[in-house]
C-alpha cells in the first residue's frame, strides 16, 4: 500500500527530469532533443493521473507535485524553445531539404540593440503566463473534470514541434520573431482565456461520455500517421476547435 501511493509521484518526478534535461539541451541549441524531452514529458503527465486515479491514491502533495513539475517541462522549457528560435530565426540555413539553426556565435554582424533584446526575451511571456494559468489551476473548482483556458502541456507541445517540423520536413519554412512573437502571445492569451476544453482524462472507457476523446484520439492518430511532425500543431488547433464546438452544440441543445 506505501509502496502503491508513490507510483503516481514516481511518475511525476519522471516528467519532471524529462524538464530539466530539456531545458538544458535547448540552452545549448539543441532544441529537437529538448521538444523530444517535452513530448516523453506529456507521456508521463498523461499517466502519472491516470495512475493516481486507477490506484485511487490521489493527494493534496500529489496534485502541488504536478503542478510544479508542470510549470518546468511545459512553462520554463517552451519559453526557452522559443527564446532561441527567435534568436536564431533568421539564421539559418538549408542544408539537404533541411532547415539546419546556426548558433549566435556562427553568425557574423549579429546585433545586440535594445530592439532585438526585447524581441528575444519576449518568449518569456509563455513562462510568465503559464504560471498564471497554473496558479488559476489549482485553485479553481470548475476544473476538476475539464480545462478553462488552454492547458499548459497543450501549449507547450505546439511550440516545441516547430524545431521538428524545420527539421524533419520537406517544406520550406521561413519563419521570422515576428511570427513566433504573435505565436507566444496568442498562446499565452489562450493559456489564460475563459475557453471551456475537455480534459483526456477517462474515468472508464466506453464509449458513453467519452465520445468526443475517442473522436479526437481518432483523428489524431490519422493525422500523426498521415501528416508525421506537421500534424503535431494541427492536432492542437483540432483539440481547441472540437472543444469550442462541442461547447457551442451543448448550449444550443435544450434544457
Amino acid at each position: 500500500m506505501t509502496i502503491k501511493k508513490h507510483i503516481p509521484n514516481a511518475i511525476t518526478c519522471c516528467n519532471l527530469l524529462c524538464g530539466c534535461l530539456a531545458i538544458v539541451q535547448a540552452f545549448e541549441g539543441n532544441l529537437v532533443y529538448a521538444s523530444y524531452l517535452v513530448g516523453m514529458g506529456a507521456i508521463f503527465d498523461f499517466f502519472d493521473g491516470f495512475a493516481a486515479r486507477m490506484l485511487k491514491v490521489t493527494s493534496p502533495i500529489g496534485k502541488d507535485l504536478d503542478s510544479l513539475t508542470d510549470m518546468v517541462t511545459f512553462g520554463i522549457v517552451p519559453g526557452v524553445v522559443m527564446f532561441r528560435l527567435i534568436n536564431f530565426t533568421s539564421y539559418y540555413t538549408i542544408v539537404d531539404g533541411h532547415a539546419t539553426l546556426l548558433s549566435s556565435w556562427e553568425v557574423n554582424g549579429k546585433t545586440d540593440s535594445l530592439a532585438s533584446l526585447v524581441i528575444m526575451y519576449s518568449a518569456f511571456i509563455i513562462t510568465v503566463f503559464s504560471a498564471i494559468r497554473l496558479a488559476k489551476f489549482n485553485n479553481d473548482t470548475r476544473q476538476t473534470d475539464s480545462f478553462i483556458g488552454v492547458p499548459t502541456p497543450a501549449v507547450a507541445i505546439f511550440i516545441c514541434s516547430i524545431p521538428l517540423i524545420m527539421e524533419y520536413s520537406n517544406i520550406g519554412i521561413n519563419l521570422n520573431p515576428y511570427l513566433l512573437i504573435v505565436i507566444s502571445i496568442v498562446f499565452s492569451l489562450l493559456l489564460v482565456s475563459e475557453i471551456p476544453l475537455f480534459a483526456l482524462k477517462f474515468k472508464h472507457f466506453k464509449w458513453k461520455d467519452n465520445e468526443i476523446r475517442f473522436v479526437f484520439l481518432g483523428l489524431s492518430i490519422i493525422m500523426l500517421i498521415a501528416l508525421q511532425f506537421i500534424g503535431i500543431p494541427l492536432i492542437i488547433i483540432l483539440y481547441i476547435l472540437m472543444s469550442v464546438i462541442s461547447n457551442l452544440t451543448k448550449k444550443k441543445l435544450p434544457s
